[in-house]
């Protein structure tokens, strides 16, 4: 599925870009509390880090809905058990809900 392989290629990108943030710093005595630079670096390695958190979940999503796929309820909402619309599923692969149900859900 296109929607895995590139979810797996936005985790690797974010791996390299996360570890090159860290590299760079090692080769730097940082003190994120007195560098002027610090406070910059740690906010671009959180943020990284925030987005691959991100992206691993949806890889978590994806998966699930390889599963339902495999099983032969994929398309089908997990609450009422209605069809998901085609452009719901278009627009996010992954989901579990129809709109109605979605929007029921607690945020």
């Amino acid at each position: 599925m296109a929607e895995r392989r590139d979810t797996d290629a936005r985790i690797a990108a974010l791996h390299r870009d996360f570890d090159g943030i860290v590299e760079a710093n090692a080769l730097v005595a940082v003190d994120d509390e007195h560098d002027p630079e610090g406070s910059s670096t740690a906010f671009e390695r959180a943020h990284v880090a925030s987005l691959l958190a991100q992206a691993s979940d949806h890889l978590e999503k994806v998966d699930r809905a390889l599963e339902r796929l495999e099983r032969g309820d994929y398309g089908r909402c997990e609450q009422c058990r209605e069809p998901i619309p085609p452009g719901r599923l278009e627009a996010r692969p992954a989901a579990t809900t129809c709109v109605g149900c979605a929007g029921d859900a607690p945020r």
